[in-house]
């Protein structure tokens, strides 16, 4: 993983100042470029690395997120990013999937948070609320991810296969936002409850996204293990706690957990 970062970041080093990326595997043997469509949320969108594209406007797309940091490392890729902080499955439909086409060889897309205001709601509601109003929104969102959200998931993915039949799919999650311990998260840090709660509900999350990925057939790359130790309020913290002004970036990875994004997809699939 160590080697992996290191190539990551020297890769991340040669982005900067890059205004457009086409680099990534040719087909093999046939020196053909490798379209590349990157579909999904902030997560995907690189929130948390600014500085972002001011082309992306409020989609916040940054140079440094895992689509172009691993585009970057591999010759001849076109890489299409079209992702967009906040986006919901119904985004991706709405105004993603006119980017796939019967050419696109690779895509990757992280999305699901955002459905039914799952991170914003708990999130708002766990360091803002109650005790009981934690428990609501965190319950809700779990309990949306296992019956709503599942089938929504399941349904994007089959249809990006639909749009895209000849790409490989690849689905990315999400790690775990808070540390379970009594660390500073920054301005408001989360009681050890409360952070359970949170846990709890991207735990539920991620089983939805599992489900989906594997009953569609398509690829899942499990982010989790990476983040180990490494979460909001730790002492080694690859995700932005509540110490920055921008708040648009809480909860979402600095710019080593972007880094690492990019490892695990690179682990995934070379």
């Amino acid at each position: 993983m160590r080697r992996k970062m290191a190539s990551v970041l020297a890769a991340v080093v040669a982005v900067l100042g890059v205004a457009a990326i086409q680099a990534g595997p040719a087909e093999a043997g046939t020196g053909r470029s490798l379209e590349y469509v990157a579909l999904g949320d902030s997560y995907a969108a690189g929130v948390g690395a600014p500085p972002y594209d001011p082309a992306s406007g409020d989609c916040l797309r940054s140079p440094l997120n895992y689509s172009h940091t691993w585009a970057a490392d591999h010759a001849r890729v076109m890489l299409t990013d079209v992702t967009c902080s906040g986006a919901t499955t119904d985004d991706v439909r709405a105004g993603q999937l006119s980017s796939l086409s019967r050419k696109t060889r690779l895509v990757t897309l992280t999305i699901g948070g955002n459905d039914n205001k799952g991170f914003s709601r708990s999130l708002q509601a766990c360091l803002q609320g109650t005790d009981a109003d934690c428990e609501a929104a965190t319950t809700a969102g779990s309990e949306y991810a296992s019956t709503v959200l599942v089938a929504d998931l399941e349904a994007l993915y089959r249809q990006v296969r639909h749009l895209a039949p000849r790409a490989r799919i690849v689905v990315l999650n999400y790690p775990q936002l808070i540390d379970q311990g009594t660390g500073s998260c920054g301005v408001i840090s989360p009681s050890v409850y409360r952070r359970g709660l949170i846990a709890d509900q991207i735990t539920a999350l991620d089983a939805a996204v599992g489900t989906a990925a594997h009953r569609a057939r398509v690829k899942l790359v499990d982010v989790r293990p990476d983040f180990v130790g490494h979460a909001a309020c730790s002492a080694d913290p690859w995700i932005i706690g509540t110490n920055v002004q921008a708040q648009v970036e809480w909860f979402h990875p600095n710019p080593t957990g972007h880094a690492a994004y990019a490892a695990a997809l690179e682990s995934a699939i070379g």
